[in-house]
């Protein structure tokens, strides 16, 4: 699925931030943290908690499963 094709801004910087940060030889881990990072920049209200649950659920969906379906997450466009 093309990144521009997801709708909301936050889950779509979050894709393209984690592909590329591991597609220039960044771990998961470190990728997965600085995509967290990235989410609550956009949701300052989320708690860490929250911001891993989605971050982990849209990696899993547009990268891990290659899924064009719509994805869990917050309520912003």
């Amino acid at each position: 699925m093309p990144v521009g094709a997801i709708l909301r801004r936050c889950e779509r910087a979050v894709v393209t931030a984690y592909r590329e940060l591991r597609g220039t030889g960044a771990d998961d881990l470190s990728a997965f943290r600085a995509c967290t990072t990235l989410y609550r920049v956009h949701h300052p209200e989320a708690s860490v908690q929250e911001a891993r649950r989605l971050v982990a659920e849209w990696i899993d969906h547009h990268i891990v499963r290659g899924d064009s379906g719509p994805t869990p997450g917050c309520d912003c466009d």
